[in-house]
């Protein structure tokens, strides 16, 4: 379904009734990442899942997505469906997004879990692979979607899993030049979130992959002991929902089942 909203498309979909789970997709990905897992979840519960800024059926804001911005529409979304209440799971980018959406609305969460995703801002180092993702982008976007996304999983993972990431970079390749360029400067720009995920009040749960090539798994587990949050751990890389999918959608039924 689409949603106007500052003159652009907001495309969601909406399944099921009960509690709501709103699921956020990471970047270069887009809402269809979640129809395998949309029958399960939605026999007890209302499944809400977007597509955020410049992905997917959604349109570009600007040449900067600030994770705000891209929250903003998820809010617009949910208040459209009259949507008070809700658990969120973030796949990457798409836990910023939760985050920034738990930091203005902290009264509407009532959980989240933060898939391969973290409440930590950029390094310095990490901002500057940013730009340089940013400039190879503008050189050759169809190669760097191809890299970006075989450099997701586990490197055991990539034989076995080849057909799931060639349908991946078939989505991505989607993505509009401005939508990737503009995700990119939102995240190296996000504010550093930690303490507010350490304070939050909601139920908190990370999944955490040991060879994520992505985010640092020592880092990880640290953060998750000092939010408190439970901690999932798998051996792979940074798309649980593929390479763990039986067990990703365990854990997340029985998070949402007991908040």
């Amino acid at each position: 379904m689409i949603l106007e909203h500052k003159g652009i498309p907001i495309f969601y979909s909406d399944h099921g009734e009960g509690n709501t789970i709103v699921l956020l997709h990471g970047f270069l990905e887009n809402s269809k990442m979640w129809s395998p897992f949309i029958p399960s979840l939605s026999k007890n519960n209302r499944v809400v899942c977007i597509d955020l800024l410049g992905h997917g059926q959604t349109g570009c804001l600007g040449y900067i997505h600030a994770m705000e911005l891209m929250a903003e529409c998820v809010e617009v979304v949910l208040n459209f469906l009259k949507i008070k209440q809700s658990v969120f799971v973030g796949h990457s980018m798409g836990g910023y997004v939760a985050l920034a959406f738990a930091q203005k609305k902290p009264d509407s969460v009532k959980g989240i879990c933060l898939m391969n995703s973290t409440a930590q801002n950029d390094s310095l180092d990490r901002q500057k692979n940013r730009d340089r993702a940013i400039r190879a982008v503008k050189q050759n976007h169809k190669t760097f979607i191809r890299l970006a996304i075989s450099n997701l999983f586990a490197p055991k993972n990539i034989h076995r899993f080849s057909e799931d990431i060639e349908h991946i970079i078939k989505e991505a390749l989607r993505t509009p030049l401005q939508g990737i360029i503009a995700a990119l400067e939102g995240m190296k720009i996000r504010p550093d979130a930690k303490a507010f995920f350490k304070s939050a009040t909601f139920k908190k749960m990370m999944i955490i992959s040991q060879n994520d090539p992505v985010l640092d798994y020592q880092a990880l587990l640290n953060e998750a002991k000092n939010s408190e949050a439970e901690t999932i751990e798998f051996s792979d890389g940074h798309m649980s929902h593929i390479e763990n999918k039986r067990d990703f959608l365990h854990y997340v039924m029985h998070f949402v089942e007991n908040i």
